[in-house]
């Protein structure tokens, strides 16, 4: 009898466990969701301020002085008035998305719709997630 009770105990226990470390998981993702954005988002300020201070040379044409890729910011960019080809990197590596668990982005450029899942490809104006899970609040991650 004493191990039925036991048992029962521990079941009760285990299944309020449960729903608890799954929205400690999704907490965690959703945080590392917002630093992966901001970060790639402070990068790519970054490399337009630059590119509107004249560091990169004359901007290419149709970019506005966003870059042309993540990896640009990755690779780094030739300063046009370093002589000996300094390159500035504005990001250490591409983050890698929690919910999808992979590095790939979804990217928008600025001539897209805002609400476009589809990019342009002119330039890279803002990223998001490619899941379609929704947050608990019913917005879902990829706006934002």
């Amino acid at each position: 009898m004493e191990l039925v009770v036991a048992f029962t105990i521990m079941l009760i226990l285990t299944t309020m466990a449960v729903p608890l470390a799954r929205a400690k998981l999704r907490a965690e993702r959703e945080r590392e969701l917002r630093t992966a954005l901001r970060e790639v988002r402070n990068a790519i300020d970054k490399y337009q301020d630059n590119c509107y201070a004249g560091y990169f040379g004359p901007p290419k044409a149709g970019t506005n002085c966003y870059p042309e890729s993540l990896d640009i910011l990755v690779e780094g960019v030739k300063l046009a008035q370093s002589a000996d080809g300094k390159k500035l990197r504005l990001l250490r590596r591409i983050p890698r998305d929690p919910f999808t668990n992979t590095k790939e982005w979804g990217l928008r450029s600025d001539q897209d719709d805002p609400d476009s899942q589809s990019w342009g490809g002119q330039d890279v104006f803002d990223i998001y997630t490619k899941t379609q899970e929704k947050a608990p609040d019913g917005t879902a991650y990829s706006t934002w």
